[in-house]
């Protein structure tokens, strides 16, 4: 199998999507014609260190909130259909 070497501004372009647009890596390696195992490698190299007690924390707090904030939405739409 033949190897290319993928355009560092390519490889950010990618990982932008990934982080910032959502999109799944099977997606983004799907439209850049690679394979997953590539972009997987590329995220793995952009990790410094594993995340602190106080990140993991703020990320767990974060994520309920938005837990909340989300069964709150689909409340409200619940109701509003229940009205229609």
């Amino acid at each position: 199998m033949k190897k290319h070497r993928i355009a560092p501004e390519v490889r950010e372009q990618i990982l932008k999507r990934i982080k910032e647009e959502g999109i799944s890596v099977s997606v983004a390696a799907k439209d850049a014609g690679i394979s997953d195992a590539t972009i997987y490698s590329w995220l793995g190299k952009g990790v410094k260190s594993a995340p602190t007690i106080g990140e993991l924390v703020r990320l767990k707090r974060e994520n309920q909130e938005l837990l909340a904030l989300v069964g709150e939405i689909t409340l409200k739409m619940s109701h509003a259909q229940k009205k229609n």
